[in-house]
């Protein structure tokens, strides 16, 4: 079963005193099989960021008005950066994405409402890139706004929209990738779902076999998907999911 990325922050913390940047390690691979460059992020003593589990379990993670620690953490010495301050609105890159044609409304992105406080994060251009994706595959699998909103969402709470390779020591058994799929449950190769779009296709063809998923809480409908150790923490990210599909749908 998968464990809560907060469990290792102590663990963060100390190497990252002890061995300062010797702790943190990108590595950026090319697809074999695409001709976009993608990237997966590697880091060596940093915790697996969400995952997918055997098996749900009656422990939910916690509901947090902005986001969590754990992960700001561990994306911070995966990525070198420091610590940034949450801007209350979607934050980007370096600007916000213009919107292209008419947004899909409110009530398409969040029919049933938001379910408890809801964290926000802020994005860098990799992340960006990587809502972009997710996004594409929502429109190409005929998923749409609200199957977008689900995805966006679900990879905010997996991996911060980092597309995350294999941890090493601290990965959660063979989980990789947007939505950290594991081999070993069928979702693919390592190659497979580190890529995007793959990755994303293969959670939205699995979301469309889920009976009456568009009636479905996001958090049920990405749980029913996902098996998360943790099935409740997906709803924390539907607002800013929704912000995001809005902006680059």
């Amino acid at each position: 079963m998968k464990q809560h990325f907060t469990r290792w922050l102590p663990a963060i913390a100390k190497t990252a005193v002890d061995n300062t940047r010797t702790a943190v390690a990108t590595t950026r691979t090319a697809a074999a099989n695409s001709p976009n460059r993608r990237t997966a992020l590697t880091v060596a003593g940093v915790a697996a960021i969400g995952g997918l589990a055997f098996g749900p379990t009656a422990v939910a993670a916690p509901i947090t008005s902005g986001p969590h620690t754990g992960a700001v953490a561990a994306i911070d010495l995966a990525t070198g950066k420091k610590a940034t301050t949450v801007e209350s609105g979607l934050t980007i890159g370096n600007d916000k994405v213009p919107s292209k044609g008419e947004r899909p409304s409110r009530d398409e992105l969040i029919p049933h409402g938001l379910e408890g406080a809801q964290s926000r994060i802020p994005l860098d251009n990799a992340q960006v890139a990587n809502a972009k994706a997710i996004v594409k595959a929502a429109k190409d699998t005929g998923v749409g706004e609200r199957g977008a909103v689900i995805g966006v969402a679900t990879s905010l709470q997996e991996s911060k929209l980092y597309n995350l390779g294999h941890l090493g020591a601290y990965n959660d058994h063979d989980s990789e990738g947007l939505f950290q799929q594991r081999p070993s449950s069928g979702w693919g190769t390592s190659e497979q779902i580190t890529d995007p779009d793959y990755s994303s296709k293969a959670f939205f063809n699995a979301l469309k076999n889920v009976g009456g998923w568009q009636e479905l809480p996001l958090t049920t409908a990405a749980q029913t998907v996902q098996v998360s150790a943790y099935p409740y923490a997906y709803a924390q990210w539907e607002e800013q999911a929704a912000d995001i599909v809005a902006q680059v749908w």
